[in-house]
């Protein structure tokens, strides 16, 4: 089948390169010069486990081309839409800009039925009226809500096998589900479940989804205050309330919080559109989620301070990991690149590393001192923090690290280390939401 993806940033571009190893024929379109000419060359934008293997494979077959000419879609059956949907700048709403200005470049070129596929995160009843701006223009076209899933370090297994598939679509409209079907063969026959609903209840799945899932986050992060008062132990919490099937353990890691391009402006604008419903205390309790969440920065800065003899002022301190969570260099809101830049910003005399985010974290924060090597950036430093927890930062040795440091003082932001290993090398071992020994 012809297929255009209209938007390929991370969303776009794994899309696309997913459904020409499906079979398909796909055109990439993005207004992105220097985007469209690096994956034509093969080159990914951004950093994702599969990705440059299944990038080279759709180019190399012919199935796969990308540009900035919205006229290359004239043939295409199907266009998906991923164009992002960030935060409004200085307000808590998603910013329709890019998703507004996709559809008008699009509807000239529409074929007659042609079918347009959303995927991109919008506030509720954007679908229904992108749907009249769509048959305004071209009335036999169909548009259909298909939510995305994508887990960032896994979008690519997540594209090709999903564990679910959501159509929104109006009713009367039930035979564009079978083309959709078609695209989506393979995960189907291997019993992915596919549900059909309207357009606002799938509108809406993508954002409940996030909201719990950040719920559920702030939930443990919240008891690992308690703990931190009661010398409790969160993760021994966590794992006894695990085995409950009703709560599960899964979400349920303190530390320091969620981050990323989704969960945090996600919720945001899901707060914000409800609101504009008349339904704002409906989702009130997100407001604290969202405050919980931003308070574990705070915590872990002053956590550093405590362990440097209550001043930051001229101690070194590595930071290991920027990204805002391991297997991507997305440092979009990433609490571990904010710590850092707190630090810093403390008086602490920084080095800070990431197996891929440093160039990214580089344009954040131009003057944080950044290093590929993890050996220079713990040399001589006053204290190690590990923030995203990369497995390279999980499986270090303490007593190869205890000769480069100038104390041995670890403070683990995402209580991923085992305490006892680094207890039992002479390490201080602190983190958040567990007993001081």
């Amino acid at each position: 089948m012809q297929i255009s993806v209209i938007g390929c940033g991370y969303l776009g571009a794994v899309h696309a390169a997913c459904m020409a190893d499906l079979g398909h024929t796909v055109v990439g379109v993005d207004v992105d010069v220097t985007k469209v000419d690096a994956l034509n060359a093969g080159i990914a934008p951004f950093f994702e486990p599969g990705m440059p293997e299944m990038l080279a494979d759709a180019l190399a077959s012919g199935r796969l081309t990308f540009t900035t000419d919205i006229a290359a879609v004239k043939d295409c059956k199907v266009h998906f839409l991923t164009v992002g949907t960030p935060q409004r700048k200085n307000e808590k709403a998603a910013d329709l800009t890019f998703v507004n200005g996709a559809i008008e470049a699009l509807l000239p070129h529409l074929l007659p039925e042609a079918i347009v596929v959303g995927k991109s995160t919008v506030p509720v009843g954007t679908a229904a009226r992108l749907s009249d701006q769509i048959q305004e223009s071209c009335p036999d076209a169909i548009l259909i809500w298909n939510p995305e899933f994508l887990r960032e370090g896994f979008a690519v297994s997540d594209t090709l096998s999903p564990n679910r598939l959501v159509y929104g679509i109006r009713p009367g409209h039930d035979e564009a589900t079978l083309v959709l079907d078609e695209i989506y063969a393979s995960a189907l026959h291997a019993g992915v479940p596919r549900i059909i609903t309207d357009f606002a209840t799938a509108e809406l799945v993508k954002v409940a989804a996030n909201a719990f899932l950040a719920t559920k986050i702030s939930f443990i992060n919240a008891m690992a205050e308690v703990c931190e008062v009661s010398g409790a132990d969160v993760v021994q919490l966590a794992d006894a309330m695990g085995h409950d099937p009703r709560i599960g353990r899964k979400f349920l890691n303190a530390g320091l919080g969620f981050g990323g391009g989704c969960l945090p402006k996600d919720i945001r604008a899901f707060m914000a559109r409800a609101g504009e419903l008349g339904a704002d205390q409906a989702l009130t309790f997100l407001r604290e989620v969202d405050s919980i969440n931003m308070r574990r920065r705070s915590r872990t800065v002053d956590l550093a301070r405590e362990v440097c003899g209550g001043s930051l002022l001229g101690k070194k301190i590595a930071v290991l990991g920027l990204a805002f969570k391991p297997n991507s260099d997305d440092v979009r809101d990433s609490p571990a690149l904010s710590v850092a830049a707190q630090l810093q910003l403390q008086g602490a005399s920084v080095v800070a590393t990431d197996p891929k985010a440093v160039t990214n974290s580089a344009k954040r924060f131009p003057d944080l001192v950044l290093t590929e090597s993890l050996e220079e950036a713990v040399r001589g430093a006053d204290a190690i923090m590990v923030l995203t927890e990369w497995q390279e930062y999980v499986s270090m040795d303490p007593y190869e690290l205890a000769s480069l440091v100038a104390t041995r003082t670890i403070v683990d932001g995402r209580n991923c280390l085992d305490p006892e290993k680094w207890r039992s090398a002479g390490w201080t071992y602190r983190a958040l939401g567990r007993p001081q020994l």
